[in-house]
């Protein structure tokens, strides 16, 4: 069998990091993918789809993604059933993401930079990828 979903989109709002009793992290976010086609309107669909991704990833994805990152998402679809508070018996289908790319840079306020000590600017980091030839001798 093969459950294997790779999604690209935006979030639309700022993570949520919870921890379960045993102290394992889990961050939950939703992602709005755009569909390929457009409606009847000529407009194009959205879909949002629940994330949810588990320990070491998931504390990096709620320190380091906000409203609005484009990521790349890579896990398995999972649907599960729980009681609400109410009683109700639920299910809710998400991705259990195994890997998540960010695709862009944080947005900023004007004037700080991208946070990083001695840049500035994406030209200056650009600067350095070009300075570091790969058939270099580097030691690490």
């Amino acid at each position: 069998m093969l459950n294997r979903v790779i999604l690209i989109g935006r979030l639309t709002r700022d993570p949520e990091l919870r921890y379960t009793p045993t102290g394992v992290a889990v961050t939950t976010f939703t992602l709005a993918v755009d569909r390929n086609y457009l409606n009847q309107q000529g407009e194009r669909e959205t879909d949002f789809i629940r994330i949810t991704v588990w320990r070491k990833l998931a504390e990096t994805c709620a320190n380091h993604l906000g409203k609005g990152r484009l990521v790349a998402v890579e896990g398995r679809l999972q649907t599960r059933a729980f009681e609400g508070p109410d009683g109700q018996r639920r299910r809710v289908t998400e991705v259990v993401a195994e890997d998540v790319r960010f695709l862009d840079w944080p947005r900023e306020k004007p004037g700080e930079g991208l946070g990083l000590p001695g840049f500035d600017s994406e030209e200056d980091l650009e600067d350095i990828a070009t300075e570091v030839n790969p058939d270099d001798d580097l030691t690490f």
